[in-house]
């Protein structure tokens, strides 16, 4: 999806304009992967743009550094501060949100701890990841044959930027095969997750999703808020090791993130889901996140940082 440019982006502590926002060709994360990010949302709300969990990403993001021994020059509330002054610079009422720890010019080699750490966030407007009709009527998934990483060879726990060359192989693969998205598997023949998801699925009125530390999935926001919207609504969530004849079983799955949000799963390798997509336990958990989202649901005021 094109990137629009807008006003500003922040540069360790400063806003600069979008067109000056460079770095040097022998920035060391360039060459060996060694950043840490986040995909934050802002949404348009009837008071204002307001970020969706903006503090619990920025914890993360910092957690991600802290795992490959990238040590921030700015804590939390620095960088709470820095994505709402890039967001009022912007003008925007809603956007896609990126802060980016990395690794900058000046030393070379395998060895990241003499290079000096630099820190930007950026932020545009972006539609729905996965397509409007993908989150109104459902995508059609490939389960991938890339693995996901072991979290023995990488430290999947973290958000890092070399780390997601296993999710652009497998998304393109999808992709030219004719799909919207990708599963991945562990090397062990368990669900792991999307590209860039989270993976729930439906039987019998329960949902189950992956446990994130056993199949080397990302701890996921979504996930995670999703996961509360369901049991708020009633329903039984459990972390559940699944195999790939559990999809093709299921009587709904769904896949959640930042950026695709939450987006119902119509196919799984020409298979059909269910006999209805969005299905009815999907669709109440979407009503309900997007509502929360926009400030239309006060149970989930406490996830809004409003920005004025």
């Amino acid at each position: 999806m094109p990137i629009t440019p807008t006003n500003k982006i922040w540069m360790d502590g400063e806003l600069v304009d979008w067109e000056d926002a460079k770095i040097h060709v022998l920035t060391h994360s360039l060459h060996y992967g060694t950043a840490v990010f986040e995909g934050i949302r802002a949404y348009e709300t009837a008071t204002g743009p307001a970020v969706f969990r903006l503090r619990d990403h920025i914890v993360r993001l910092l957690e991600s550094a802290h795992i490959l021994s990238l040590t921030s020059p700015f804590g939390v509330d620095e960088l709470v501060e820095g994505v709402r002054d890039t967001l009022r610079a912007s003008g925007l009422s809603a956007c896609y949100i990126r802060p980016l720890i990395y690794l900058g010019y000046g030393e070379m080699g395998l060895n990241p701890l003499t290079a000096p750490v630099n820190v930007s966030i950026s932020l545009w407007p972006w539609g729905a990841y996965l397509g409007d009709e993908g989150v109104a009527r459902g995508i059609r998934l490939k389960v991938s044959s890339w693995a996901r990483h072991d979290p023995r060879a990488m430290p999947t726990a973290a958000k890092a930027t070399g780390m997601y060359l296993n999710s652009s192989l497998a998304k393109v693969e999808a992709l030219r095969g004719g799909y919207d998205e990708a599963l991945m598997m562990t090397t062990d023949g368990y669900l792991s997750e999307g590209s860039g998801e989270n993976l729930f699925l439906v039987r019998d009125g329960v949902i189950h999703t992956p446990p994130n530390s056993a199949v080397g999935a990302l701890k996921g926001i979504t996930s995670d808020s999703v996961t509360t919207i369901a049991r708020d609504l009633g329903f039984e969530v459990r972390d559940t090791l699944l195999r790939r004849p559990d999809l093709y079983l299921a009587d709904e799955v769904f896949l959640t993130g930042t950026a695709a949000e939450v987006v119902p799963v119509a196919e799984v390798d020409d298979r059909r889901v269910g006999k209805v997509t969005p299905g009815p336990i999907t669709k109440a958990i979407q009503d309900v996140y997007f509502a929360a989202v926009r400030g239309e649901d006060a149970r989930y005021e406490g996830w809004l940082d409003r920005v004025e």
